[in-house]
Protein backbone atom coordinates (compact mmCIF):
# COMPACT_ATOMS: atom_id res chain seq x y z
CA UNK A 1 0.00 0.00 0.00
CA UNK A 2 1.16 3.55 -0.76
CA UNK A 3 0.14 6.73 1.07
CA UNK A 4 0.56 10.19 -0.45
CA UNK A 5 1.44 12.67 2.29
CA UNK A 6 3.36 12.39 5.57
CA UNK A 7 0.98 14.52 7.63
CA UNK A 8 -1.48 13.44 10.29
CA UNK A 9 -3.89 11.63 7.95
CA UNK A 10 -1.21 9.59 6.22
CA UNK A 11 0.69 8.82 9.40
CA UNK A 12 -2.35 7.86 11.49
CA UNK A 13 -3.57 5.64 8.65
CA UNK A 14 -0.19 3.93 8.59
CA UNK A 15 -0.16 3.66 12.39
CA UNK A 16 -3.56 1.96 12.58
CA UNK A 17 -2.75 -0.38 9.68
CA UNK A 18 0.65 -1.35 11.05
CA UNK A 19 -0.88 -2.24 14.41
CA UNK A 20 -3.79 -4.15 12.84
CA UNK A 21 -1.73 -6.23 10.40
CA UNK A 22 2.04 -6.55 10.71
CA UNK A 23 2.20 -8.31 7.35
CA UNK A 24 1.23 -5.22 5.41
CA UNK A 25 3.95 -3.41 3.47
CA UNK A 26 3.29 0.31 3.74
CA UNK A 27 5.13 3.14 1.99
CA UNK A 28 4.53 6.85 2.52
CA UNK A 29 5.76 9.31 -0.10
CA UNK A 30 6.07 12.98 0.83
CA UNK A 31 6.99 15.76 -1.60
CA UNK A 32 8.68 17.84 1.10
CA UNK A 33 9.30 16.51 4.61
CA UNK A 34 7.27 14.98 7.44
CA UNK A 35 4.70 17.51 8.68
CA UNK A 36 5.47 20.08 5.99
CA UNK A 37 1.81 20.98 5.45
CA UNK A 38 -0.93 21.89 7.90
CA UNK A 39 0.02 19.04 10.26
CA UNK A 40 3.21 20.80 11.35
CA UNK A 41 1.91 24.38 11.35
CA UNK A 42 -1.54 24.38 12.95
CA UNK A 43 -2.91 25.77 16.20
CA UNK A 44 -2.56 22.48 18.08
CA UNK A 45 -6.24 21.84 18.83
CA UNK A 46 -7.06 18.12 19.02
CA UNK A 47 -10.77 18.89 19.11
CA UNK A 48 -13.97 16.88 18.76
CA UNK A 49 -15.42 19.70 16.68
CA UNK A 50 -15.85 19.25 12.93
CA UNK A 51 -16.59 21.84 10.29
CA UNK A 52 -20.31 22.13 9.59
CA UNK A 53 -21.28 20.42 12.85
CA UNK A 54 -23.93 22.96 13.90
CA UNK A 55 -25.57 22.87 10.48
CA UNK A 56 -25.70 19.08 10.40
CA UNK A 57 -26.94 18.78 13.98
CA UNK A 58 -29.70 21.32 13.29
CA UNK A 59 -30.98 19.47 10.19
CA UNK A 60 -33.20 16.46 11.09
CA UNK A 61 -31.99 14.67 7.93
CA UNK A 62 -28.30 14.77 8.90
CA UNK A 63 -28.61 14.91 12.71
CA UNK A 64 -28.45 11.15 13.52
CA UNK A 65 -25.32 10.62 11.45
CA UNK A 66 -23.66 13.74 12.82
CA UNK A 67 -24.32 12.64 16.40
CA UNK A 68 -22.66 9.28 15.66
CA UNK A 69 -19.69 11.05 14.07
CA UNK A 70 -19.42 13.48 16.98
CA UNK A 71 -19.37 10.63 19.50
CA UNK A 72 -16.49 9.05 17.60
CA UNK A 73 -14.68 12.39 17.57
CA UNK A 74 -15.05 12.66 21.35
CA UNK A 75 -13.57 9.19 21.65
CA UNK A 76 -10.71 10.00 19.31
CA UNK A 77 -9.52 12.96 21.43
CA UNK A 78 -8.81 10.51 24.24
CA UNK A 79 -7.33 7.93 21.88
CA UNK A 80 -4.76 10.46 20.67
CA UNK A 81 -3.70 10.93 24.29
CA UNK A 82 -3.45 7.16 24.74
CA UNK A 83 -1.36 6.84 21.58
CA UNK A 84 1.12 9.60 22.44
CA UNK A 85 1.61 8.01 25.86
CA UNK A 86 2.06 4.51 24.43
CA UNK A 87 4.48 5.69 21.72
CA UNK A 88 6.39 8.05 24.01
CA UNK A 89 5.61 11.16 21.91
CA UNK A 90 6.47 14.28 23.92
CA UNK A 91 4.04 16.77 22.34
CA UNK A 92 2.62 18.53 25.41
CA UNK A 93 -0.79 16.85 25.20
CA UNK A 94 -3.11 18.52 27.75
CA UNK A 95 -6.87 17.92 27.72
CA UNK A 96 -8.10 21.26 29.07
CA UNK A 97 -11.06 21.65 26.73
CA UNK A 98 -12.04 24.65 24.62
CA UNK A 99 -13.54 27.94 25.75
CA UNK A 100 -15.15 30.18 23.10
CA UNK A 101 -15.68 33.57 24.66
CA UNK A 102 -18.47 36.01 23.88
CA UNK A 103 -16.50 39.23 23.64
CA UNK A 104 -19.26 41.21 21.90
CA UNK A 105 -23.03 41.26 22.52
CA UNK A 106 -23.69 39.67 19.10
CA UNK A 107 -21.59 36.66 20.13
CA UNK A 108 -23.86 35.76 23.02
CA UNK A 109 -26.89 34.75 20.97
CA UNK A 110 -24.76 32.97 18.38
CA UNK A 111 -22.91 30.84 20.92
CA UNK A 112 -26.02 30.12 22.99
CA UNK A 113 -27.72 29.00 19.77
CA UNK A 114 -24.90 26.50 19.20
CA UNK A 115 -25.45 25.11 22.69
CA UNK A 116 -29.21 24.88 22.02
CA UNK A 117 -28.62 23.01 18.74
CA UNK A 118 -26.41 20.51 20.54
CA UNK A 119 -28.94 20.04 23.30
CA UNK A 120 -31.79 19.46 20.83
CA UNK A 121 -29.63 16.78 19.19
CA UNK A 122 -29.14 14.98 22.49
CA UNK A 123 -25.63 16.27 23.19
CA UNK A 124 -25.58 16.75 26.95
CA UNK A 125 -24.27 19.44 29.27
CA UNK A 126 -21.26 17.24 30.01
CA UNK A 127 -20.25 17.70 26.37
CA UNK A 128 -21.00 21.39 25.76
CA UNK A 129 -22.45 24.10 27.95
CA UNK A 130 -22.88 27.83 28.35
CA UNK A 131 -20.84 29.57 31.05
CA UNK A 132 -22.03 32.76 32.71
CA UNK A 133 -19.42 35.55 32.75
CA UNK A 134 -18.26 34.80 36.31
CA UNK A 135 -17.78 31.10 35.53
CA UNK A 136 -16.14 31.81 32.17
CA UNK A 137 -13.67 34.15 33.87
CA UNK A 138 -12.32 31.21 35.86
CA UNK A 139 -11.01 29.84 32.56
CA UNK A 140 -10.04 32.88 30.48
CA UNK A 141 -10.22 36.64 31.03
CA UNK A 142 -10.22 38.64 27.80
CA UNK A 143 -10.76 42.38 27.96
CA UNK A 144 -14.52 41.92 27.43
CA UNK A 145 -16.31 38.79 28.59
CA UNK A 146 -20.08 38.29 28.33
CA UNK A 147 -20.03 34.53 28.83
CA UNK A 148 -18.61 31.57 26.93
CA UNK A 149 -19.31 28.23 25.34
CA UNK A 150 -17.23 25.46 26.90
CA UNK A 151 -16.52 21.87 25.90
CA UNK A 152 -14.08 19.52 27.64
CA UNK A 153 -13.43 17.60 24.43
CA UNK A 154 -10.24 19.22 23.19
CA UNK A 155 -6.56 18.77 23.96
CA UNK A 156 -3.77 21.24 23.31
CA UNK A 157 -0.70 19.76 21.61
CA UNK A 158 2.50 20.92 19.98
CA UNK A 159 1.57 20.03 16.40
CA UNK A 160 5.11 19.76 15.04
CA UNK A 161 6.32 17.50 17.84
CA UNK A 162 3.22 15.35 17.43
CA UNK A 163 3.71 14.79 13.70
CA UNK A 164 7.46 14.09 14.00
CA UNK A 165 6.87 11.74 16.92
CA UNK A 166 4.16 9.93 15.01
CA UNK A 167 6.48 9.50 12.02
CA UNK A 168 9.11 7.96 14.28
CA UNK A 169 6.47 5.64 15.74
CA UNK A 170 5.31 4.30 12.38
CA UNK A 171 8.88 3.80 11.18
CA UNK A 172 9.56 1.70 14.27
CA UNK A 173 6.61 -0.43 13.15
CA UNK A 174 8.15 -1.04 9.74
CA UNK A 175 6.53 1.71 7.64
CA UNK A 176 8.83 3.24 5.02
CA UNK A 177 8.70 7.05 4.67
CA UNK A 178 10.23 8.60 1.55
CA UNK A 179 10.69 12.35 1.93
CA UNK A 180 11.48 14.69 -1.01
CA UNK A 181 9.53 12.25 -3.16
CA UNK A 182 6.51 13.63 -5.03
CA UNK A 183 4.01 11.03 -6.13
CA UNK A 184 0.84 10.77 -8.17
CA UNK A 185 -1.66 7.92 -8.41
CA UNK A 186 -1.61 5.92 -11.64
CA UNK A 187 -3.05 2.56 -12.59
CA UNK A 188 -1.54 -0.09 -10.32
CA UNK A 189 0.18 2.22 -7.86
CA UNK A 190 2.06 5.50 -7.56
CA UNK A 191 4.51 7.13 -9.93
CA UNK A 192 7.48 8.98 -8.44
CA UNK A 193 10.56 10.50 -10.11
CA UNK A 194 12.62 7.74 -8.47
CA UNK A 195 10.53 4.83 -9.69
CA UNK A 196 7.12 3.20 -9.70
CA UNK A 197 5.58 1.92 -6.44
CA UNK A 198 3.22 -0.96 -7.09
CA UNK A 199 0.28 -0.81 -4.67
CA UNK A 200 -3.15 -2.42 -4.52
CA UNK A 201 -4.46 0.60 -2.61
CA UNK A 202 -3.42 4.26 -2.72
CA UNK A 203 -4.37 6.71 0.03
CA UNK A 204 -4.46 10.40 -0.90
CA UNK A 205 -3.69 12.36 2.28
CA UNK A 206 -2.38 15.58 0.78
CA UNK A 207 -5.01 18.03 2.18
CA UNK A 208 -4.56 21.49 0.54
CA UNK A 209 -1.72 20.17 -1.64
CA UNK A 210 -4.26 17.88 -3.27
CA UNK A 211 -4.92 20.79 -5.64
CA UNK A 212 -1.57 20.01 -7.31
CA UNK A 213 -2.69 16.53 -8.35
CA UNK A 214 -4.16 15.90 -11.79
CA UNK A 215 -7.91 16.54 -11.87
CA UNK A 216 -8.04 17.70 -8.24
CA UNK A 217 -7.72 21.49 -8.54
CA UNK A 218 -11.40 22.24 -7.95
CA UNK A 219 -12.07 19.51 -5.37
CA UNK A 220 -10.83 21.75 -2.56
CA UNK A 221 -9.41 25.24 -2.23
CA UNK A 222 -6.29 26.15 -0.22
CA UNK A 223 -7.08 28.84 2.37
CA UNK A 224 -4.26 30.30 4.43
CA UNK A 225 -4.22 30.51 8.21
CA UNK A 226 -1.38 32.36 9.95
CA UNK A 227 0.02 32.30 13.50
CA UNK A 228 2.33 34.13 15.87
CA UNK A 229 3.99 32.97 19.08
CA UNK A 230 5.38 34.93 22.03
CA UNK A 231 8.37 34.08 24.20
CA UNK A 232 7.52 32.32 27.49
CA UNK A 233 5.37 34.67 29.57
CA UNK A 234 5.69 35.49 33.26
CA UNK A 235 3.44 33.66 35.71
CA UNK A 236 1.83 36.98 36.64
CA UNK A 237 0.84 37.52 33.02
CA UNK A 238 -0.76 34.09 32.85
CA UNK A 239 -2.62 34.79 36.08
CA UNK A 240 -4.13 37.82 34.36
CA UNK A 241 -4.99 35.90 31.16
CA UNK A 242 -6.12 32.56 32.61
CA UNK A 243 -5.94 29.28 30.68
CA UNK A 244 -4.64 27.54 33.79
CA UNK A 245 -5.72 24.11 32.50
CA UNK A 246 -4.23 24.92 29.07
CA UNK A 247 -7.67 25.36 27.54
CA UNK A 248 -7.65 26.19 23.87
CA UNK A 249 -9.59 29.39 23.21
CA UNK A 250 -11.38 31.45 20.60
CA UNK A 251 -14.24 33.93 20.56
CA UNK A 252 -17.56 34.28 18.77
CA UNK A 253 -16.48 36.40 15.79
CA UNK A 254 -17.04 35.18 12.22
CA UNK A 255 -13.41 35.49 11.05
CA UNK A 256 -11.86 32.60 12.96
CA UNK A 257 -9.19 33.16 15.62
CA UNK A 258 -7.62 30.49 17.83
CA UNK A 259 -5.00 30.21 20.52
CA UNK A 260 -3.44 28.11 23.24
CA UNK A 261 -1.06 28.34 26.17
CA UNK A 262 1.86 26.14 25.18
CA UNK A 263 3.52 23.63 27.45
CA UNK A 264 6.46 26.01 27.97
CA UNK A 265 4.25 29.02 28.74
CA UNK A 266 4.07 30.84 25.42
CA UNK A 267 0.97 32.25 23.79
CA UNK A 268 0.45 30.70 20.35
CA UNK A 269 -2.24 32.64 18.52
CA UNK A 270 -3.55 32.64 14.96
CA UNK A 271 -6.37 33.41 12.62
CA UNK A 272 -7.76 33.48 9.12
CA UNK A 273 -7.97 36.53 6.89
CA UNK A 274 -5.15 36.00 4.37
CA UNK A 275 -6.27 36.25 0.74
CA UNK A 276 -7.19 33.32 -1.46
CA UNK A 277 -4.89 33.28 -4.50
CA UNK A 278 -6.14 32.97 -8.06
CA UNK A 279 -6.16 29.45 -9.48
CA UNK A 280 -5.75 27.85 -6.03
CA UNK A 281 -2.06 28.70 -6.12
CA UNK A 282 0.14 27.67 -3.20
CA UNK A 283 3.46 29.47 -2.71
CA UNK A 284 5.83 29.64 0.24
CA UNK A 285 5.66 33.44 0.21
CA UNK A 286 1.93 33.30 0.98
CA UNK A 287 2.78 31.89 4.44
CA UNK A 288 4.07 35.32 5.50
CA UNK A 289 1.31 37.81 4.69
CA UNK A 290 2.31 40.84 6.72
CA UNK A 291 -1.15 42.46 6.69
CA UNK A 292 -2.60 39.32 8.26
CA UNK A 293 0.19 39.14 10.85
CA UNK A 294 -0.47 42.77 11.81
CA UNK A 295 -4.18 41.99 12.23
CA UNK A 296 -3.40 38.92 14.38
CA UNK A 297 -1.08 40.91 16.63
CA UNK A 298 -3.66 43.70 17.01
CA UNK A 299 -6.41 41.18 17.83
CA UNK A 300 -4.21 39.49 20.43
CA UNK A 301 -3.51 42.83 22.12
CA UNK A 302 -7.19 43.78 22.04
CA UNK A 303 -8.26 40.49 23.63
CA UNK A 304 -5.50 40.52 26.25
CA UNK A 305 -4.15 44.01 27.05
CA UNK A 306 -1.29 42.40 28.99
CA UNK A 307 0.01 41.21 25.61
CA UNK A 308 -0.32 44.51 23.75
CA UNK A 309 3.08 45.24 22.28
CA UNK A 310 4.58 41.98 23.54
CA UNK A 311 7.54 40.65 21.59
CA UNK A 312 6.63 38.16 18.86
CA UNK A 313 9.22 35.42 18.64
CA UNK A 314 7.88 33.58 15.61
CA UNK A 315 5.47 33.97 12.68
CA UNK A 316 4.33 31.31 10.25
CA UNK A 317 1.39 30.12 8.21
CA UNK A 318 0.17 27.61 5.69
CA UNK A 319 -2.79 26.42 3.64
CA UNK A 320 -5.70 24.29 4.80
CA UNK A 321 -8.22 22.55 2.54
CA UNK A 322 -11.87 23.51 2.20
CA UNK A 323 -14.39 21.57 0.11
CA UNK A 324 -17.28 23.38 -1.58
CA UNK A 325 -19.77 22.42 1.17
CA UNK A 326 -17.20 22.92 3.97
CA UNK A 327 -17.46 19.28 5.05
CA UNK A 328 -14.64 16.77 5.58
CA UNK A 329 -14.93 13.54 3.65
CA UNK A 330 -13.49 10.09 3.02
CA UNK A 331 -14.10 8.95 -0.55
CA UNK A 332 -13.36 5.70 -2.34
CA UNK A 333 -12.80 5.76 -6.09
CA UNK A 334 -11.59 2.38 -7.28
CA UNK A 335 -8.22 1.66 -5.69
CA UNK A 336 -7.81 5.24 -4.43
CA UNK A 337 -9.09 6.43 -1.04
CA UNK A 338 -9.01 10.15 -0.30
CA UNK A 339 -9.41 11.62 3.19
CA UNK A 340 -9.32 15.23 4.29
CA UNK A 341 -10.90 18.65 3.68
CA UNK A 342 -10.90 19.29 7.42
CA UNK A 343 -11.37 23.09 7.20
CA UNK A 344 -8.75 23.60 9.90
CA UNK A 345 -10.12 20.99 12.33
CA UNK A 346 -7.81 18.19 11.27
CA UNK A 347 -5.65 17.42 14.30
CA UNK A 348 -8.18 15.01 15.81
CA UNK A 349 -10.23 14.40 12.65
CA UNK A 350 -7.17 13.00 10.89
CA UNK A 351 -6.81 10.37 13.63
CA UNK A 352 -10.39 9.21 13.16
CA UNK A 353 -10.03 9.38 9.39
CA UNK A 354 -6.89 7.25 9.54
CA UNK A 355 -8.63 4.69 11.74
CA UNK A 356 -11.59 4.63 9.33
CA UNK A 357 -9.40 4.31 6.24
CA UNK A 358 -7.58 1.41 7.89
CA UNK A 359 -10.91 -0.41 8.27
CA UNK A 360 -11.86 0.37 4.65
CA UNK A 361 -8.54 -0.97 3.38
CA UNK A 362 -8.87 -4.17 5.41
CA UNK A 363 -12.54 -4.66 4.52
CA UNK A 364 -13.68 -4.45 8.15
CA UNK A 365 -17.42 -3.79 8.44
CA UNK A 366 -17.11 -1.54 11.49
CA UNK A 367 -19.26 1.30 12.77
CA UNK A 368 -16.62 3.70 11.44
CA UNK A 369 -17.07 2.80 7.76
CA UNK A 370 -20.78 3.72 8.03
CA UNK A 371 -20.21 7.22 9.41
CA UNK A 372 -21.71 9.98 7.24
CA UNK A 373 -18.41 11.40 6.02
CA UNK A 374 -17.54 8.07 4.37
CA UNK A 375 -18.63 8.29 0.76
CA UNK A 376 -19.61 11.95 1.05
CA UNK A 377 -18.72 13.90 -2.05
CA UNK A 378 -18.89 17.67 -2.32
CA UNK A 379 -19.49 19.29 -5.67
CA UNK A 380 -16.55 21.05 -7.25
CA UNK A 381 -15.68 24.66 -6.61
CA UNK A 382 -16.62 27.16 -9.32
CA UNK A 383 -14.10 27.80 -12.12
CA UNK A 384 -11.99 30.94 -12.05
CA UNK A 385 -12.49 33.85 -11.86
CA UNK A 386 -15.73 33.09 -9.97
CA UNK A 387 -13.84 31.14 -7.33
CA UNK A 388 -11.33 33.93 -6.67
CA UNK A 389 -14.00 36.65 -6.63
CA UNK A 390 -16.44 34.73 -4.44
CA UNK A 391 -13.95 33.53 -1.83
CA UNK A 392 -12.21 36.88 -1.43
CA UNK A 393 -15.47 38.81 -1.37
CA UNK A 394 -16.69 36.42 1.31
CA UNK A 395 -13.52 37.07 3.32
CA UNK A 396 -13.98 40.84 3.05
CA UNK A 397 -17.64 40.57 4.01
CA UNK A 398 -16.74 38.45 7.04
CA UNK A 399 -14.30 41.13 8.22
CA UNK A 400 -16.93 43.80 7.59
CA UNK A 401 -19.61 41.91 9.52
CA UNK A 402 -17.26 41.55 12.51
CA UNK A 403 -16.43 45.27 12.40
CA UNK A 404 -20.14 46.15 12.35
CA UNK A 405 -20.78 43.89 15.35
CA UNK A 406 -17.82 45.47 17.15
CA UNK A 407 -19.59 48.81 16.69
CA UNK A 408 -22.87 47.39 18.01
CA UNK A 409 -24.66 47.29 14.64
CA UNK A 410 -26.61 44.40 13.11
CA UNK A 411 -25.31 43.92 9.53
CA UNK A 412 -28.39 42.10 8.18
CA UNK A 413 -27.83 42.97 4.50
CA UNK A 414 -24.18 41.89 4.55
CA UNK A 415 -25.13 38.62 6.22
CA UNK A 416 -27.73 37.99 3.50
CA UNK A 417 -25.17 38.68 0.74
CA UNK A 418 -22.59 36.45 2.42
CA UNK A 419 -24.99 33.49 2.49
CA UNK A 420 -25.39 33.71 -1.31
CA UNK A 421 -21.68 33.68 -2.12
CA UNK A 422 -19.81 30.53 -3.28
CA UNK A 423 -17.92 30.27 0.00
CA UNK A 424 -20.00 27.94 2.15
Amino acid sequence: MCILGAGYTGLWTAHHLAIADRRLRIAIVEQEHVGFGASGRNGGWASAELAGMDRMLADPRTRPGMVRLYRQMVKTVGEIGDAVTAEGIACGYARGGTVIAATRPAHVGRLQHSVAIARDAGVGEEDVRWLAPSEAARRVTPSRLLGALYTPHCAAVDPARLVVGLADAVERRGVAIYERTPGRPVSGGVWTPHGFIRAERVIQAAEAYRTRLTGQRRRVIPVYSLMVVTPPLADATWTEIGLGARETFSDGRHLIIYGQRTEDGRMAFGGRGAPYHFGSRIEDSYDLDQRTFASIRATLGDLFPALAGVEIEGEWGGPLAIARDWRPAITVEGAVITAGSYVGNGVAAAHLAGKTVADLVRGVDSELVHLPWVGHRSRRWEPEPLRWAGVNLGRKLTESIDRAEDAGRNPRLRNAIFRRLPVG
